[in-house]
């Protein structure tokens, strides 16, 4: 088995990093605007990106290097994508619905770059179960 992680540049690693941030905040903040403020925005900006966080880290596949090896609920590597791209693409489709489409599709151009450097990754989960 090789080690996916080692196969993906250092400089994509940090990427991926700054970008599950990124989401994180793009649900908060879209979150906040797309409810107008108010209660039901101060709702929405922390549930969403606590419950993107939540499925984050709960929703792994064993041994996975780029997450500690540890599985909460460990699951498949097509599902552990499902819930990537659901995050990453989830904070670009909020983005463009609250009015960002620029930051909308400099996320979305990112995340297509670090995708194109994780194929190793991508090939390894999608083996896994």
């Amino acid at each position: 088995m090789i080690n996916h992680e080692a196969a993906i540049p250092g400089w994509n690693l940090a990427l991926r990093l700054f970008l599950e941030l990124a989401s994180f905040a793009a649900f908060g903040w879209a979150g906040w605007e797309l409810a107008g403020g108010g209660i039901v925005g101060v709702l929405l900006a922390v549930v969403l990106p606590v419950a993107a966080m939540a499925a984050w880290g709960t929703f792994a596949v064993v041994g996975d290097p780029s997450r500690s090896g540890k599985a909460p609920v460990p699951v498949p590597g097509w599902l552990r994508l499902v819930v990537e791209y659901a995050v990453f693409g989830g904070a670009c489709v909020l983005l463009a619905a609250a009015g960002a489409v620029v930051l909308a599709v400099v996320l979305a151009a990112l995340n297509v770059l670090h995708l194109a450097f994780a194929i190793p990754r991508t090939r390894w989960l999608l083996r896994q179960g």
